[in-house]
């Protein structure tokens, strides 16, 4: 067994930014069994687009040191959606932060783009399939932590890390779609985005600070649970993205999702079901992930993405 205490996997290699809030229990999962179909309900939340429409849609003035920058509601919005989780395929963030209306989006991205805010760049993903993938620039990220837009403790990045890990990447996008959407029709607020780089960075920060006690099981138990978190096998498996929301009671919660692919190790895959996370995948991974499932007699639901 490593003496490593936290989930490693091949999808688990990427760098981390700032603390999450501590929050309540985790919400309890959906006893889905097998992959299930979601539907297109999570097309667009209610009260998304807020802005006015376009032809009202007057660009402000923000200031970044020494230059000033001019955006309209919806061009800020955007910056924000690229923020919270580094990269954005083109069509969801068309689908999602306009509603369908890409001709909108496409002339925003051209104004950004300029201002050299944004970064939009079609990358080669296997063979003759490309993707065409959005992120914030240095400047866009500064630019958009100074409008104070979002909230103080969301974590904004900027750039592409790892452009081989890009889809896998841009995919958790629609994967919180899906999700929001949901907490949304239960009177749920979500509040927060906290992708596995945030989580990564604290666990390991908080426990290089136990020095000699590193290593003590209790002491993982102990960190694991301060986050919301298991220990499974001797490790903590960290799902792709957490969704802190407010329930109808005012009550703060977080739900842990996996969004699992047909590269994914049987052990690793396992840690993640032991651990609560809700599991999305593609349709045609579903079967070799739910063989691995069975095969560990392991009951989580995996759902389609």
């Amino acid at each position: 067994m490593s003496r490593d205490p936290f989930s490693y996997d091949s999808q688990d290699t990427r760098d981390t930014p700032s603390e999450p809030r501590q929050q309540g229990q985790l919400p309890q999962h959906r006893p889905d069994e097998g992959v299930v179909e979601v539907g297109d309900t999570e097309r667009c939340l209610p009260g998304q687009n807020a802005w006015p429409p376009e032809r009202d849609d007057s660009p402000r003035a923000y200031t970044l040191r020494d230059r000033t920058f001019l955006l309209l509601d919806s061009e800020l919005h955007a910056l924000g959606e690229l923020g919270k989780f580094r990269v954005v395929a083109a069509p969801d963030l068309a689908r999602h932060a306009y509603a369908g209306d890409r001709s909108r989006m496409e002339r925003d991205l051209r104004r950004l783009v300029r201002q050299s805010l944004v970064s939009d760049r079609t990358l080669e993903i296997s063979g003759k399939k490309t993707l065409r993938v959005l992120t914030l620039t240095k400047s866009g990220r500064r630019l958009l932590k100074s409008t104070g837009h979002l909230p103080e403790d969301q974590v904004i990045y900027h750039g592409l890390v790892k452009p081989r890990e890009a889809k896998h990447d841009a995919d958790l996008y629609r994967l919180y779609y899906k999700e929001t959407a949901r907490i949304e029709r239960d009177g749920g607020k979500p509040l927060r985005v906290v992708l596995d780089f945030e989580l990564k960075r604290v666990l390991y920060r908080e426990r290089l600070a136990l020095g000699p006690e590193k290593n003590n099981p209790e002491e993982l138990e102990r960190l694991a649970e301060k986050h919301g978190l298991s220990v499974v096998d001797g490790k903590i498996p960290l799902p792709d993205v957490r969704i802190e929301y407010q329930t109808t009671e005012g009550e703060l919660r977080h739900l842990d999702l996996e969004l699992a692919t047909r590269h994914y190790r049987p052990e690793g895959l396992a840690r993640k079901a032991k651990a609560g996370f809700l599991l999305y995948s593609f349709r045609e991974d579903a079967s070799r992930l739910r063989r691995i499932l069975d095969q560990r007699e392991l009951t989580a639901g995996i759902l389609a993405l």
